[in-house]
């Protein structure tokens, strides 16, 4: 916690002066002003202007030149304050009694006026007697006699301001008596102000001196700072102008390319031109043979159509003579072709069968090809073994289809078996081909297979021994030589694949400890006999540094490949090193291999790359497809034949469909794709296109079995079955051709045009499909697909289904019907619409001619009616609003028409409410009612719609009743109404949709005028900090008045109309931030209230409690990953540490995916608490609370607040009983309460805005302090509330501007000065908020005791430097700690000074009876004789506190003496106790007799000379110390009393070993009996630590004469350490009375 308590003590004088002066002066001088009219007021007693809290004067403090002290500066204010205040106090009486003067006056002049029209008017009514006027005579005497009784007021007042008058200037008098008593004073403060003034400007000259060094130290960095921006500013002028200078260079160079850029453009624009020339050229004579073509193709087809009838009728006649003659034969006609079509079947299940086997015969051959590449590697990375050659890592691709061709057949091959395994190895080749392609993508990808594959077949069953083996070889390899590279390969080899991952600095390294650039040496498209360098560059990227080490070469690369590299030595991490790679071919093969390095982490690699030339052959496009084309014309297509490479080849186009095994997997492949595009492009011909497919498959399917079984089929066959297949491409393929070029050679990197030509024929749909055919082995054949669809109608509409979408009824649509001609004449045409249509469709025009080769738009219209259902039920579904109409245009010499179908979907228009009339009853005045109706849009159109013609006292929302509605949308519409005056509405809202459709809504109300008023019906705070809060003040009045009840229409629900007192209620939603006061009353008739709405944002418990919850998971979170940090170092610090067994060999090591159970598992995190647990006060709640508070951003609320007003007062028959109330008497409050974030918040006392000094003793001061700390991005400036000057309660310290972050901390001090509790409110205010801080406090009066009464404390004799003490006890029985101070009068700065001046006074004084001096005889050595411990402290409630007072002299003498005073707080003495001792230097003493000197001793020390030592014979010439004893005898009545005295003899407790008791006697006892005195007793013993009483009687002895002095002189021998004799003088007089 923040807040410190602070207990000052009432007994520092300068403390309490501070105190006072951090008051202000403007607190300070309204109390002393205050004072002084008091005062003044009270008998004008100015010797309040006389208190001089100095020692010295001003006058002399101010000539010398001495440094002023606080304490003069401070006088000095005060008494100009108060002479100021006297100069006010005159002149506020000069200026009352200048005004009473004027009032005088001023009332003097009244009488006179009065007086003159006391006279007129008595002149008056002499006139009006004398004309008889009795009517004016009595008005006039009435006149007269109010004139008369004004008169004698204004006398009275005269009077009375003449007293007032004189007393006034009797004041003034006083007050200028009292001015010039003060001249001096005055005089005396002038001086004294003028030598302020002067030490006021000699700081103002040093400072200004101060002031003048800064700025001149400031001006020199103003100075430097200039110097330096104009260095920077001709840097920048430089750099600008040498960019200027390269951006003109680079201009140049750009002009220079930009001129060839354009030369360039030119050129090709030049070759485009010509192309188009040339393509207008071809397109010509495609026209011209389009012409020619025509009658071809009209022939063509009379010929296939006489053909395709010769051929029916023969097969028909053939069939009717084979009936014929198996009837007449006897036989079963039916039967017999019945089992001819099962023969038919089973035939072609056969077949079927056979293609099935051919099928499976060439995926065998497939995956027999797939596990080619397959076995070639792993012969090519054999399994580790001890014994592996190099030789044996690269077998031969071609040996390993031998020999595996050699397992599949064991027979020896014939000679087309030899062709079937050339094929397959030109197959293979090529897809070796691409695989090597895919491994320059991922050079390391086989090597990292490969290993993989050996791993998991020779795999040993302890990691540990692998490990063993690498370092080993890894430690061989560090110390051998460059030559023996040859010897190390195996052994690398073996370590490489059981390499584990390195671990450096505690960081793992994956992959190589070097990378090079580029990641793989590749030499691309060489040529024998050249040679070929790169540069490779090799960067260390492991975490230490590490050098680089060449071991050579794969050895198959020994003899073409050079590595020159110099070793660079240690290289740091991120450092690289150069190399250079020197490539000369000596054969024209693809080589592969890899440069070898050592490092000390580990041996690396990098991989080398040699490709011989190769053709990459592309074609931009493998499907054309024309489209649909007239017959006759002539179309063609561009194909563009690129070669990638760098080996130029030669091509042909092939149209022959016996086609190569792997061609044909190809062909089928682009066969399937077209058709799957065909089915989604147009389902009729799917069949046609499927069954294409199927046929090329067989073929494909008997050609490959053809290749694989030659002997199997006859030649005769094999000829019949190409001849046909020919035949039908010839027959399929015929519109279709390819253009000039069909073979040549392609170049290196160039492009040939490839031009393939479309020329129908015959309507329908034409393929082609051909292969593009390469003379590069290696360079697999193109397939390319052309397809084409020839038509013949010469008119036709463009688009034959005109779909209008969505149509309402009633509603004028329109569409375009497009019409094409093909045919080289004009030709007429004619619309048709149907019957059923004729009403609500229409064409325009019905009937037009088309011109040859060209389009014509006829315009279609249609308007749906209502009658849509009945006049063509057939085309109309009425359930789904379908509309579908064939139409037809008839063209002149065409039989048959050209059909077309217009489609639509017919929906209403229609907007519907749910409910017909909206009633929205009675409704105040100052209230608005909301209804809500539903907008359904019954069409399938989406519709805008409108609400029109809104009255004022209507609003419709949404958007204010405008907006959309989708397809069957329903929109739930709010009609809000607020009446504006109190009558019967009824009315119609208009609701127009998009196509000017109304909707009516019926509507009716009545309004209502409420007794009740606010003032504001909406109330918007401004934006309130939390913890802040806003308040708006309202107005609630009873407008209804009884003079004015009649004038207002009732309502008609309204039965009293008569003015009542109305009760009022508000209902606050809870829980809430507001507070309404009063929140309840009773108005009467015309009588208004305040009403005080206060916003008070503050953060919900709910919340606060998330807020924890989310606090305390995100520390569980952050401790749970800390523990699982530490658990995780622990667990790699275990792994690193290397652990010894028994027998000196280091244990295995568990490997990172082993499951190995952790150390013992930590314990499970305490759970979160519920946020029922979390308390408001807990540590965690206010934790929650700030975090809150900080991450605050803003809140906005709204809040309806109803009133309820009553009908009246309760019946009188019962008062307790419930009012009556009306719903339409309700009124309604809006509240808008936004709320940000606090600017300013509390750091201290837990953030709790009150600060509790609690029980507090009257007069004892506390102080408190709490900080605030400012959250926000501005600078506060900090202000307070001014607190009761007269409370306990002051602010300490002055408030200051905080910058953001920062904190600022106020103190508080209560200083209770009545038994009571005390409460007061601190605002700290700020520009956006204002922080309301609650102080509470309670005084309590302290009740504290002594143990001892007060008065007398002997703490009787001790031997000189030694003590003793005595214990006083404290009692406190308040409810508060008290603390309290001892005084001793000898250590009190005030206490009277000594001297002959304190001597003389107390001999002044002395009348013959003890005196002894509130402070007597001190040490010598300057130590206090009487110490009091504890000097100060606290006593709890209920406690008490001992109180030790020592007595401790340092030399002999009887007139020790102090006075101690116990002190409170608040200066409340407890005890005032008299402090007595004697001391003795020796340890027998004698006490009780009269003093013979004062009882002040000298400060000087007696003079003490040295004496020889003293003998028993001379114990009786020692100094006797003489004792005076005086005895008074009384007589009275003729007896006499006998006088008797007292005296003591004790023996002192010392803590040096003495003797047990001391002894004394006296001496010439008998001369003393004679004289009348007795001695008892004469002599005795005195034990240690003890006083014996001795007492002398004396009475007068017969012959005694009055008033005479009997004396004597006694000796009186005390024994003890030593032997001291006291000389008792007795003195004995008799008088008349005993005092």
């Amino acid at each position: 916690m923040d807040v410190e308590e602070d207990r000052e003590s009432p007994f520092d004088d300068e403390a309490s002066d501070s105190t006072d002066n951090e008051d202000g002066p403007g607190q300070e001088s309204f109390k002393e002003e205050e004072v002084a009219l008091q005062q003044a007021n009270n008998g004008l007693d100015f010797e309040w202007l006389l208190e001089d809290d100095g020692d010295g004067d001003l006058a002399v403090a101010a000539v010398s030149g001495e440094k002023r002290s606080y304490a003069e500066t401070a006088r000095m204010f005060k008494l100009r304050r108060n002479l100021d205040q006297l100069d006010c106090f005159h002149r506020q009486k000069e200026h009352d009694v200048q005004k009473a003067r004027e009032e005088l006056k001023l009332c003097r002049q009244n009488i006179e006026s009065v007086l003159e029209q006391r006279e007129n008017l008595e002149e008056k009514m002499e006139e009006q007697k004398a004309a008889d006027n009795s009517v004016a005579v009595f008005r006039t005497r009435a006149q007269h006699k109010l004139l008369c009784q004004k008169l004698q007021s204004e006398e009275e007042l005269e009077g009375h301001i003449n007293t007032e008058l004189k007393q006034q200037e009797l004041e003034l008098s006083e007050v200028e008596v009292e001015l010039g008593r003060f001249s001096s004073l005055r005089q005396e403060v002038q001086e004294e102000e003028r030598a302020f003034g002067v030490l006021k400007k000699q700081k103002a000259t040093k400072r200004l001196q101060q002031e003048r060094k800064a700025s001149q130290h400031q001006q020199l960095r103003m100075q430097h700072l200039r110097d330096k921006q104009a260095s920077m500013l001709k840097k920048e002028e430089a750099e600008c102008q040498r960019k200027i200078e390269e951006g003109r260079a680079s201009r140049k160079v750009a002009a220079k390319y930009l001129k060839e850029t354009i030369k360039s453009m030119q050129q090709q624009e030049a070759e485009k031109e010509q192309q188009n020339r040339e393509l207008l050229e071809k397109r010509m004579q495609a026209v011209k043979s389009l012409k020619s073509n025509i009658a071809a193709t009209q022939e063509c087809l009379r010929v296939n159509q006489s053909r395709a009838r010769a051929k029916a009728q023969k097969e028909e006649q053939r069939q009717r003579q084979l009936r014929e003659s198996l009837q007449a034969e006897g036989f079963n006609s039916i039967q017999h072709m019945y089992q001819q079509k099962q023969l038919e079947e089973i035939q072609r299940k056969q077949e079927q069968l056979e293609e099935r086997q051919k099928s499976k015969r060439v995926e065998i051959v497939e995956k027999i090809l797939q596990e080619g590449p397959l076995v070639e590697s792993r012969k090519r990375n054999p399994p580790p073994t001890p014994k592996l050659s190099l030789t044996d890592k690269y077998p031969s691709l071609r040996r390993a289809r031998e020999k595996l061709l050699h397992y599949l057949d064991r027979r020896p091959p014939t000679a087309t078996e030899e062709r079937a395994t050339i094929q397959l190895r030109d197959f293979s080749s090529s897809s070796s081909a691409s695989s090597d392609v895919d491994d320059q993508e991922e050079p390391t990808n086989q090597e990292e297979d490969h290993p993989s594959l050996s791993d998991s077949l020779a795999e040993p069953e302890f990691s540990g021994l692998w490990d063993q083996n690498y370092k080993k070889l890894l430690n061989e390899k560090t110390t051998l030589e460059q030559a023996e590279v040859k010897q190390e390969e195996p052994a690398m080899a073996i370590g490489k694949l059981n390499l584990p991952p390195k671990k450096i600095h505690g960081k793992e390294l994956k992959g190589p400890p070097f990378i090079s650039k580029p990641e793989v040496i590749l030499f691309k498209d060489f040529e024998l006999g050249k040679t070929y360098k790169k540069k490779i560059v090799l960067t260390n990227i492991s975490y230490i540094t590490n050098h680089c080490k060449l071991l050579g070469v794969s050895t198959h690369l020994k003899d073409f490949i050079t590595i020159n590299f110099d070793p660079p030595g240690s290289l740091s991490t991120g450092m690289s090193c150069d190399m250079q790679a020197v490539f000369q071919p000596m054969i024209n093969e693809d080589l592969e291999g890899e440069v070898r390095f050592a490092s000390a982490v580990g041996p690396f690699s990098v991989p080398v790359r040699c490709a011989i030339k190769k053709c990459d052959m592309k074609v931009d496009n493998q499907f054309i497809d024309f489209g649909s084309h007239v017959v006759g014309q002539t179309v063609s297509w561009t194909i563009t034949l690129t070669n990638k490479g760098a080996l130029a080849s030669r091509f042909s186009l092939d149209t022959s469909a016996c086609l190569s095994p792997e061609t044909s997997h190809v062909q089928m492949a682009s066969h399937v794709s077209a058709n799957t595009s065909q089915e989604t492009s147009s389902p009729n011909t799917t069949s046609d296109s499927v069954s294409m497919g199927t046929g090329k498959l067989q073929a494909e399917e008997e050609s490959q079995e053809l290749s694989e079984h030659p002997e199997a089929i006859p030649e005769t066959c094999v000829s019949t079955d190409v001849d046909a297949q020919m035949d039908q491409s010839n027959s399929d393929f015929g519109d279709i051709s390819l253009g000039n070029v069909k073979e040549g050679e392609i170049g290196l990197f160039e492009s040939i045009r490839l031009e393939v030509i479309f020329t129908p024929t015959i309507p329908g749909e034409s393929k082609l499909d051909f292969h593009i055919r390469f003379s590069d082995l290696t360079s697999k054949p193109i397939p390319i697909q052309v397809k084409g669809v020839a038509v013949s109608v010469p008119v036709w509409v463009v688009q034959p289904d005109i779909d209008l979408k969505i149509c309402m009824f009633d509603r004028l649509y329109q569409d375009s019907i497009v019409v094409q001609s093909r045919a080289s004449t004009a030709l007429k045409l004619t619309f048709e619409v149907c019957p059923e249509m004729r009403k609500h469709m229409e064409i325009l025009p019905k009937t037009a001619f088309i011109q040859a080769q060209s389009r014509f738009n006829a315009q279609l219209k249609f308007l749906p009616r209502i009658s849509l259902s009945k006049d063509a039920m057939e085309l109309f579904d009425e359930d789904t609003g379908v509309l579908e109409v064939p139409l037809t245009v008839l063209v002149a010499g065409q039989v048959k028409p050209v059909p077309f179908t217009m489609q639509a979907v017919v929906t209403c228009s229609e907007l519907l409410f749910d409910r017909a009339q909206v009633d929205f009853g009675f409704c105040s005045v100052n209230q608005s009612l909301r209804s809500s109706v539903r907008l359904t849009n019954t069409s399938l159109l989406p519709q805008d719609f409108g609400f029109l013609g809104v009255p004022d006292f209507m609003e419709v929302q949404p958007n204010d009743g405008f907006g959309t509605l989708l397809p069957q949308e329903t929109l739930e519409v709010d009609l809000i109404f607020s009446a504006n005056k109190a009558k019967e509405y009824s009315f119609q809202l208009h609701c127009k949709s998009g196509i000017n459709r109304d909707f009516p809504l019926s509507c009716r109300a009545v309004g209502v005028r409420p007794p009740l008023q606010l003032s504001h019906s909406l109330v918007q705070f401004g934006a309130t900090a939390v913890g802040d809060r806003s308040t708006a003040v309202l107005y609630l009045t009873n407008h209804q008045t009884i003079n004015h009840q009649n004038q207002q229409p009732a309502p008609p629900v309204t039965k009293d109309t008569m003015a009542l007192p109305r009760l009022f209620s508000f209902s606050l939603p809870q829980p809430s931030d507001l507070s309404i006061t009063p929140s309840a009353g009773r108005l009467l008739p015309g009588e208004r209230c305040l009403i005080q709405v206060t916003f008070r944002p503050r953060l919900l418990d709910e919340d606060i409690r998330e807020e924890a919850l989310r606090l305390l998971l995100r520390a569980k979170l952050l401790r749970e990953k800390e523990l699982e940090r530490s658990r995780h170092a622990e667990q790699e610090a275990k792994k690193d540490l290397p652990v010894e067994t028994s027998k000196g060999k280091k244990a295995p090591v568990i490997p990172k995916n082993s499951k190995v159970s952790d150390a013992p598992q930590t314990e499970l995190l305490t759970e979160s608490p519920e946020p029922a647990d979390i308390q408001p006060g807990s540590e965690h709640f206010e934790e929650a609370r700030a975090s809150l508070l900080y991450s605050f951003t803003q809140r906005y609320s709204k809040h309806s607040v109803s009133c309820f007003v009553s009908d009246g007062d309760p019946p009188e028959e019962d008062l307790q009983a419930q009012p009556a109330w009306s719903s339409f008497n309700t009124l309604y409050l809006q509240l808008q309460c936004p709320a940000v974030q606090p600017p300013l918040v509390v750091t201290s006392n837990n953030g709790h805005k009150s600060i509790d000094f609690h029980q507090v003793a009257v007069g004892e001061k506390v102080i408190k302090r709490f900080t605030v700390q400012n959250i926000s991005k501005e600078s506060l400036d900090l202000r307070s509330s001014v607190l009761d000057v007269h409370g306990p309660f002051s602010l300490l310290n002055a408030l200051r501007c905080i910058r953001p972050g920062e904190t600022h901390t106020l103190v508080l001090a209560f200083s209770p000065s009545l038994e009571k509790k005390f409460s007061e409110t601190l605002e700290v205010r700020c520009q956006k908020m204002t922080l309301e801080m609650t102080l509470r406090g309670e005084g309590v009066l302290p009740a504290v005791t002594c143990s001892h009464p007060g008065g007398l404390l002997d703490l009787g004799y001790v031997l000189e430097k030694e003590s003793t003490s005595h214990v006083l006890k404290m009692q406190n029985s308040s409810a508060v700690a008290v603390g309290f101070r001892v005084q001793l009068a000898s250590l009190c700065p005030s206490r009277p000074p000594g001297g002959a001046d304190g001597v003389a006074s107390l001999l002044g004084g002395y009348s013959g009876s003890q005196l002894q001096p509130t402070v007597g005889t001190q040490n010598l050595s300057g130590l206090s004789v009487f110490s009091v411990l504890p000097a100060e402290g606290s006593i709890a409630p209920g406690q008490s506190q001992d109180l030790t007072v020592s007595f401790q002299p340092d030399h002999p003498s009887v007139c020790y003496s102090d006075r101690m005073t116990v002190e409170l707080r608040n200066k409340s003495v407890v005890c005032v106790l008299d402090l007595r001792g004697a001391a003795s230097s020796h340890n027998m003493y004698l006490c009780g007799g009269d003093p013979l000197t004062v009882p002040i001793e000298s400060l000087l020390p007696p003079l003490i000379t040295a004496q020889p030592q003293i003998t028993e014979s001379e114990v009786m010439e020692k100094p006797t110390i003489p004792v005076l004893v005086n005895l008074r005898a009384g007589y009275s009545g003729g007896a006499i009393t006998p006088a008797v005295r007292e005296l003591q003899v004790g023996s002192i407790r010392s803590t040096q070993p003495s003797k047990k008791s001391g002894e004394f006697h006296w001496e010439n006892v008998a001369s003393l009996q004679q004289q009348g005195f007795t001695v008892e007793p004469s002599k005795g013993t005195v034990e240690t630590g003890h006083k014996r009483t001795v007492t002398i009687t004396w009475s007068p002895h017969s012959g005694y004469k009055p008033y005479e002095v009997v004396q004597t002189c006694v000796p009186l021998t005390l024994k003890g350490d030593e032997t001291n004799v006291y000389r008792v003088t007795l003195m004995a007089t008799l008088s008349s009375a005993a005092d």
